[in-house]
């Protein structure tokens, strides 16, 4: 028993001291605020800092944990007694335990900074010393470290049963909701069930989890609190555990002012976004009219300024989120900016070259265009490219810095509630007349049905080219007729006139110069179904 408390003796007094004179230990000591302050199972209990001669207070600290070491197990039985004593011309309390004496505390080692008398400085010494030996003789029997034991092994089954039930608990979740999917019993649509039910499952996992880390901390600090060798550690995890907590509760209370400022600047920036868009589509519906916006630009107008609002509104929150000024978010906003500096560059230009178009109406949705090889309607004009719908029903994507680099030719803006202009090409011999072509590329155009009888036909010679002259044939459209069936059925009547006249489309090339002029003579000038004008013969 003597060895058990010898050994207890040893880890009894871990002497270290403090460099501020005092005999009240403090909070965060220096090394050499260690080696003057006595502790008991790492519990501070004084500060030495008197010195006897050429006695230090550190020296007085060895002393002390050696008259310690030679105690018993009966001493330790014993309270402990303060006596008045006079030492080296002081006045001091001897602190005894049966009768031995064990510690000196003098007036010299308080510090005015505490306000304490040397009563209360010894009073206070004789407290925390008798909880330890209490502790310690309570402690060190056999019974007790026995129940200890018993009291850990009980703890760590309780701990693994909680965590087989949350095992468990967790299997019929999952079960409960795949019958649930399966039967289709949930208030939840069944489409969406899946996916919430997926989550719900792994949300319920994460609480268990949580759940038995919190029982495992509980379970180790109760464990360590009932030994006396680790009886400081338990005590140190539920310090730390409140002042996590305490320090949540704090920042949490602290962080409400700025999340109320950062509400109410949202509710501020919805209600002028909402303002803005009932403005904006009066403006769109024609019912009011505002400088520089056009019914076709309100669109991009709208998601300019919702962009434009928002950011104005996110900088004026920002120093209220919480956190806002830590390292996280400074390197997060670093990241962020160096990702938008990096990728950005052709985004932008594609997005400034869909601002160019849509502000300068070059086009708008539902026109007919001609861009490059492509022709055909324009579906949508986004802020990074344009949707074409070809003649053969395909989708085109062109980048809008594609578009404004090159030509852009709208078929259909001049009158945009009109048809538009189609024109149809033809070559053909200088051996035919060309009045009979007129006529017959004009008969051709009032046959076909998606041409519009009110705008007539208009025929005109582009160019007398070496063996042939090339005509063209203008007409306009009935409103929403696809230019690939116009085309088709212009073809078509074309190729009938012209059978129907016996006048070939075919083009003539010569390679050696033909026996007789090419020519018209003026006879056949007015050949069917051309004729002359009023009052000519």
């Amino acid at each position: 028993m003597n060895k058990i408390l010898l050994a207890f003796l040893t880890c009894f007094l871990s002497v270290l001291v403090f460099t501020a004179n005092a005999a009240e230990p403090r909070q965060e000591p220096t090394d050499q605020e260690r080696a003057r302050t006595v502790y008991i199972f790492h519990h501070p209990v004084v500060m030495l800092q008197a010195k006897f001669g050429l006695t230090t207070p550190e020296e007085r600290v060895l002393r002390i944990r050696n008259t310690l070491r030679n105690f018993t197990q009966e001493d330790v039985r014993e309270p402990l007694k303060i006596v008045p004593v006079t030492r080296y011309n002081q006045q001091g309390r001897l602190i005894v335990m049966n009768g031995k004496p064990i510690m000196l505390l003098t007036q010299a080692d308080l510090d005015e900074g505490d306000d304490l008398t040397l009563d209360q400085a010894a009073q206070r010494v004789l407290t925390r010393m008798d909880a330890q030996r209490a502790a310690l003789h309570d402690q060190y029997d056999t019974g007790w470290l026995a129940l200890s034991v018993v009291k850990t092994a009980a703890g760590l089954l309780v701990l693994f049963l909680f965590g087989y039930g949350a095992w468990r608990s967790w299997r019929w979740v999952r079960r409960f909701y795949r019958r649930r999917i399966v039967e289709n019993r949930s208030w939840v649509p069944q489409s969406w069930r899946r996916y919430i039910g997926a989550i719900e499952i792994r949300l319920y996992a994460l609480l268990m989890i949580l759940l038995g880390l919190a029982g495992f901390y509980a379970w180790l600090s109760w464990s360590f609190s009932l030994f006396p060798w680790t009886r400081i550690w338990g005590t140190s995890l539920g310090d730390w555990s409140i002042r996590v907590l305490q320090q949540i509760a704090l920042s949490i209370v602290s962080a409400l002012p700025g999340l109320m400022i950062v509400l109410i600047i949202f509710l501020i920036t919805a209600f002028i976004l909402k303002l803005l868009k009932m403005v904006l589509n009066q403006v769109e519906a024609g019912r009011l009219q505002l400088p520089g916006i056009h019914p076709e630009t309100v669109g991009a107008t709208r998601k300019l300024i919702s962009v434009v609002v928002w950011l104005f509104a996110l900088s004026a929150a920002y120093p209220f989120l919480p956190g806002a000024n830590s390292l996280a978010f400074k390197g997060i906003s670093v990241f962020f900016g160096l990702m938008l500096t990096l990728g950005s560059a052709g985004v932008m230009n594609h997005a400034m070259s869909g601002l160019v178009l849509i502000y300068s109406r070059a086009l708008r949705k539902g026109d007919v265009i001609r861009v490059a090889d492509n022709e055909g309607l324009v579906s949508e004009i986004g802020m990074l490219a344009t949707k074409i719908i070809t003649r053969e029903n395909y989708v085109v994507t062109v980048p809008n810095a594609v578009v404004v680099s090159g030509k852009i030719t709208n078929l259909s803006a001049h009158e945009s509630d009109r048809g538009i202009n189609l024109t149809i090409g033809a070559t053909i011999g200088y051996d035919t007349p060309w009045r009979q072509v007129h006529a017959m590329l004009e008969m051709a155009a009032r046959r076909a049905k998606c041409t519009d009888p009110s705008c007539p036909p208009l025929v005109r010679q582009l160019e007398l080219m070496d063996w042939y002259i090339a005509y063209e044939l203008q007409v306009r459209l009935v409103p929403g007729q696809s230019l690939a069936a116009a085309r088709d059925e212009l073809h078509s009547h074309i190729q009938d006139v012209f059978n129907e006249f016996n006048v070939q489309i075919m083009s003539p090339n010569f390679v050696m110069q033909p026996e007789g002029s090419v020519m018209v003579a003026k006879e056949n000038w007015y050949a069917a179904p051309a004729a002359p004008p009023a009052g000519e013969k």
